[in-house]
């Protein structure tokens, strides 16, 4: 098949759309001249800003269909996704309604993964086999493949390059720290943002993320929670010597990027959900593990919170990595 049209359909969250861009780049590598539209939740569209594998957005109209005018702004959207007429969808989302997105598309073929909602096979015209214990990332490549795409030995994945923060200067170098997920048990408490700041001084360290931390702040504390933009965010990413996240969007974000990573996982596991990055570096239960090394590692499947006990392990490994400003020591 030589597809003309091909319509991405992973409409979020920022992992899952991290993830699946080696796999588009893949596609786009096999099918150059085809026009690539990915599907996309509105407030995660800056990620593929500048995106040289996708040639155009369809924004999900999330909260339109609510109040009176539901019915009308249903009908007009429904029509419009009837036009798209794609030669071959791709639907790594997995879910019943984007495989019944992707059936009213009107495509003429439409491909998934076969560890996807059961009912959602239903509407694929070809299922690509893969392992569900594997990383999400190798589950895309598979799907990929089944859309002709070829995986070398090297991956492209296009994250864009950011927006610089207003009053921010990159020096001296700091620590991004991103302590808070939305998963039960995942976020680290207080003591711990804390303790990181303390034993990380006199470096800076950023602290980011949606939630506010009620944390004496120390001074080599810069508290920037809730005052980013995605795509503040992903420069910030860029700039700091270290970044140091809980098993959430920004650290997939981060593996994409740099190899400066410590990705702590409480209950989830990391050969599946960690960071894609085999320079980086996991935390589990109590352990710090290379991602290389990850296969061969013993890591007990049942984990627990980090706890302040566990930051200097942590310090120590990025203590050397992170120069010290003399200005400031």
């Amino acid at each position: 098949m030589n597809p003309k049209s091909i319509l991405i359909i992973q409409p979020g969250p920022v992992g899952s759309i991290v993830h699946t861009l080696p796999a588009i780049a893949l596609v786009r590598e096999a099918h150059p001249r085809a026009a690539i539209t990915w599907v996309i939740n509105p407030e995660l569209a800056p990620l593929l800003r500048g995106n040289p594998d996708v040639d155009h957005v369809y924004l999900t109209p999330r909260g339109e269909f609510r109040g009176l005018g539901a019915p009308k702004s249903l009908l007009t959207w429904l029509n419009k996704t009837r036009e798209l007429r794609p030669d071959l969808v791709l639907d790594f989302d997995g879910l019943l309604r984007s495989a019944l997105f992707a059936k009213i598309t009107g495509a003429k073929e439409i491909s998934g993964m076969s560890n996807v909602f059961a009912a959602a096979t239903w509407f694929y015209d070809r299922v690509a086999q893969v392992d569900r214990r594997t990383h999400a990332v190798e589950r895309y490549l598979t799907l990929a493949e089944s859309a002709g795409a070829s995986a070398g030995e090297s991956l492209r994945c296009s994250v864009p390059s950011g927006d610089p923060l207003p009053r921010f200067d990159a020096h001296p170098p700091f620590v991004l720290l991103h302590p808070f997920a939305r998963g039960q048990d995942k976020s680290l408490s207080n003591g711990v943002i804390e303790e990181f700041c303390r034993a990380l001084a006199p470096t800076r360290v950023v602290v980011v993320g949606q939630s506010r931390p009620k944390i004496n702040t120390p001074e080599n504390c810069v508290d920037l929670t809730r005052q980013t933009s995605l795509l503040q965010l992903i420069w910030l990413i860029r700039v700091a010597c270290f970044v140091v996240s809980v098993e959430s969007g920004p650290m997939h974000i981060a593996a994409a990027v740099t190899p400066n990573l410590l990705s702590i996982h409480t209950w989830t596991d990391p050969h599946r959900v960690g960071p894609y990055n085999p320079d980086a570096w996991v935390w589990k239960h109590g352990q710090l593990i290379r991602v290389g090394e990850l296969e061969t590692a013993r890591i007990r499947k049942h984990g627990r919170r980090f706890r302040r006990k566990d930051v200097a392990s942590a310090v120590e490994l990025i203590r050397p990595l992170v120069p010290i400003d003399p200005m400031v020591a």
